[in-house]
């Protein structure tokens, strides 16, 4: 759970001016994940992407990484 921590916490500074501003909890209940992403209001934008095309990546990414730890994940993005 740890890694997914750190995953999403990777990709969205990567995104971001202020990579500072960026936090990323997690819950576990069974094996489901629920991963909250926060950045700054402003650049939500930057993570979310046109679209949601970054969004729909990042989640992508964090499926597979959790699937191959036999967990569900669900990643929120909120400013």
């Amino acid at each position: 759970m740890e890694q997914l921590q750190h995953l999403v916490e990777y990709m969205a500074s990567g995104l971001v001016d202020r990579p500072e501003e960026v936090h990323v909890d997690s819950r576990r209940r069974g094996p489901a994940v629920s991963i909250h992403l926060r950045v700054a209001e402003d650049e939500l934008g930057r993570v979310i992407g046109k679209g949601g095309r970054i969004a729909k990546a990042m989640r992508t990414m964090v499926g597979v990484v959790a699937a191959r730890q036999g967990l569900r994940a669900n990643l929120e993005i909120e400013g």
